[in-house]
């Protein structure tokens, strides 16, 4: 039997890198796993191909994580599977590298749309729906300890997703809903790549104390923990999965 045999999950942005790595790593084990994805439909389908030739469970469904009026189907469509909803991961997200003098009012919409306004009303919906005991698990990123030139937007934005987690941990608790942060450090990512030149990699495999970049699934190695029964203590916290790169 699986740790999340008789559970339901809903990822948001789980076509590809950390997203797809977490539909895979709680489908095995056990939960029936609906996720999100806004653009590649053949990305998508390769994610539940893979699920379902594994014996699992995973079910897509396309939608824009910045469109809040999508949220009610959504989230219909992932407590199907098992009658109701325990495990809320929100994922998606946009990055921009661009310096504060440069940023536009449409940038700074966009982008937090997708990674503060979109999570903070799943988080709102998920404490209406999610069964008592259930998970939300928010992925946020090294760089709000780790900050860096042009990345204002990115960083604040998921800032703020982590202290509206922390208050879901406070309002959501008496129920046994737990509300976790992970934060990736570098990793191996369509974004990761596209934000940085080879040469920044290289510097912090060197910075990094277990000497390499990380992969997709060694976040989702995380967040399954905390999806799972053994994290029923923990909240509230942020885990930065790093690899050592932040200490």
């Amino acid at each position: 039997m699986g740790l999340l045999d008789g559970k339901a999950a809903l990822v948001t942005g789980g076509s590809r890198g950390i997203g797809a790595a977490v539909v895979r790593r709680l489908a095995a084990d056990g939960a029936a796993v609906t996720f999100t994805y806004a653009a590649s439909a053949q990305a998508a389908d390769e994610v539940v191909a893979q699920v379902r030739e594994s014996g699992g469970r995973a079910y897509a469904v396309r939608a824009d994580q910045a469109d809040i009026t999508a949220l009610p189907a959504v989230f219909d469509a992932a407590a199907e599977p098992a009658g109701g909803l325990d495990i809320l991961v929100c994922n998606a997200a946009r990055s921009m590298v661009k310096p504060i003098a440069e940023v536009t009012e449409h940038d700074y919409d966009q982008l937090l749309g997708t990674n503060l306004k979109g999570p903070y009303f799943a988080i709102q919906r998920a404490g209406d729906v999610l069964r008592d005991g259930g998970r939300i698990i928010t992925v946020s990123t090294l760089n709000t300890s780790f900050p860096a030139p042009g990345i204002s937007l990115y960083a604040g934005s998921k800032g703020g997703l982590e202290q509206i987690t922390k208050v879901a941990a406070r309002e959501y608790g008496a129920r046994g809903i737990t509300a976790n942060i992970v934060s990736p450090g570098a990793t191996d990512t369509d974004m990761f790549r596209d934000a940085n030149p080879p040469e920044v990699a290289d510097l912090l495999i060197g910075l990094t104390a277990l000497g390499r970049v990380g992969e997709p699934g060694d976040v989702a190695d995380v967040v399954a923990f905390l999806a799972g029964p053994d994290s029923h203590w923990l909240t509230g916290q942020n885990l930065r999965a790093t690899g050592g790169l932040l200490l």
